[in-house]
């Protein structure tokens, strides 16, 4: 029997602060300081090196990264990814997050730490069965007709097995490494600790909420390691796509599903990127690529609720030409304001608005007030002509973010916490979207979108939306420059 939880189900957050015991044997207290050292060594010797770069930087009157050799930023980049490697999962899982970030680090360690999504050596069978088996309560045998001996996949955090049920349905089984909350916490105390300090010497480490990301990392993994939320995060991304018959989620039996195990329908099915196999089968890797991308704008501009890690191994095309999407351990959430702030920027974007994105980058929360606002102005604005004006089949998302990196070393400027999940997924579909499509353009796939869900009958919700970022945050009066913009924007639509 397949069973979907209540739209109103809610999981009971982890414990907080991390279960670590606070009573230490000898031994666990020389091992924690042991952990502590070797944190500290690594991400020590490699914070020195950044040290000695940047003042070399500095240095120069242009204060560019370009004075830096590329050899010696890539070799340092896979050092770092080595190292995470070393530190075990919780690291990787930071060094996944820090790829997202092109406001902290320059684009040699952007593409190196992107590296950190590819298949990570499995735990033993016998250590997983025996999680499987005590989280469900049964042997092997009673809960599964059959199960494959190895695991079809490995990651960081977990491994998936093929199974079939005694009832005939094929399922794919994902249990969560041995005591993986225990490790993870305990970094988290170390790296809170670290954190705290950094917080105290304003003067080496300024600039940064350094507590704040510890807490915001700590609130995202350990959701991330109760299965049952992304269980219930599939069931509620099944509601939002029901409609919408090329789009397919995998059914979770949540009978067989625990905070450490989760069982969901086996999916086969051809790589978004492996296109080769699209050919063979037919479908057409470009219409493919531009439905991917419809359902992020419905997700981030309508829903509110995104699937915040969709590398390759994450979305599949299905014979039929679906599009499924699964492991949603990683999520994100736009609050309704956030969600009218990006409406205003998507249409800025669209209308090749540049003074108005400017506006919004500094409305969003990426530029401190700090900064000198008109000066920082005209640079973007002129990043953003550049990109958009001189050739639109070269303009991409990530060039757009990278290019900025050089302009963060110079300015105040910083991702919000909020966008960090929303700068990765986007970044991923646009990696992505450059092997299914070559000649991908953000724009021209977001046009057709913007007219269809600005002007269909069913959209009231996303015109509410618009009609609300129309008005001014500060008075809550209408800004007649956005609304002349958005008609003209919208007039150019209804007859594109």
């Amino acid at each position: 029997m397949n069973r979907s939880l209540p739209a109103d189900y809610s999981v009971p957050p982890l414990p907080h602060p991390p279960v670590v015991s606070r009573r230490r044997s000898l031994w666990s207290w020389v091992c924690h300081w042991q952990r502590t050292l070797l944190i500290v060594w690594v991400l020590g010797r490699f914070a020195w090196m950044v040290y000695r770069d940047l003042r070399r930087v500095r240095q120069h009157s242009d204060n560019n990264l370009s004075v830096l050799p590329p050899a010696q930023l890539e070799a340092q980049a896979a050092r770092l990814r080595e190292h995470l490697i070393r530190l075990g999962p919780t690291f990787i899982k930071i060094g996944q997050a820090l790829a997202t970030r092109a406001d902290l680090l320059p684009v040699p360690f952007i593409e190196e730490l992107s590296k950190l999504q590819n298949r990570v050596p499995p735990f033993p069978n016998a250590e997983a069965f025996a999680i499987i088996e005590r989280e469900l309560g049964g042997s092997i045998g009673e809960l599964f007709r059959t199960i494959d001996p190895q695991p079809v996949a490995a990651a960081s955090l977990g491994q998936v097995y093929r199974g079939v049920r005694h009832d005939g349905q094929e399922v794919a089984i994902k249990v969560q490494r041995p005591n993986l909350v225990a490790r993870i916490s305990e970094d988290i105390v170390i790296l809170r600790r670290l954190a705290q300090w950094m917080a105290r010497s304003k003067r080496l480490f300024k600039g940064n909420d350094w507590v704040g990301m510890i807490d915001e990392f700590e609130r995202t993994i350990l959701a991330e390691l109760d299965y049952r939320n992304e269980a219930r995060n599939a069931d509620r991304f099944r509601r939002n796509f029901a409609d919408w018959p090329r789009v397919h989620v995998p059914t979770i039996f949540w009978e067989q599903t625990t905070s450490r195990v989760v069982t969901m329908e086996f999916l086969r099915g051809i790589r978004v990127t492996d296109l080769d196999g699209l050919k063979v089968a037919g479908i057409d890797a470009k219409e493919a690529n531009e439905l991917m991308y419809r359902t992020y704008f419905k997700q981030l501009l309508e829903d509110g609720f995104f699937h915040a890690d969709p590398h390759p191994g994450n979305i599949l095309i299905l014979r039929d030409g679906r599009l499924a999407f699964f492991d949603f351990g990683m999520v994100g959430h736009i609050s309704p304001k956030l969600q009218s702030q990006m409406i205003s920027a998507f249409f800025h974007l669209i209308d090749r608005d540049a003074p108005g994105i400017v506006q919004d980058l500094v409305g969003l929360g990426f530029l401190s007030p700090e900064a000198d606002m008109e000066e920082f102005a005209q640079v973007v604005e002129d990043l953003f002509r550049r990109k958009l004006d001189v050739n639109l089949s070269e303009v991409r998302f990530k060039d757009l973010a990278y290019d900025l990196g050089d302009i963060i070393y110079r300015y105040p400027f910083s991702t919000p916490a909020s966008f960090t999940f929303i700068i990765r997924a986007l970044m991923t579909l646009e990696g992505i979207s450059i092997t299914m499509n070559p000649r991908f353009n953000f724009l021209e796939v977001a046009m057709p979108y913007a007219r269809e869900f600005l002007f269909r009958r069913e959209s009231a919700q996303l015109r509410e939306k618009v009609w609300a970022s129309l008005h001014d945050a500060r008075n809550g009066k209408l800004n007649w420059t956005r609304v002349w913009n958005l008609a003209r924007t919208a007039l150019a639509l209804y007859f594109a």
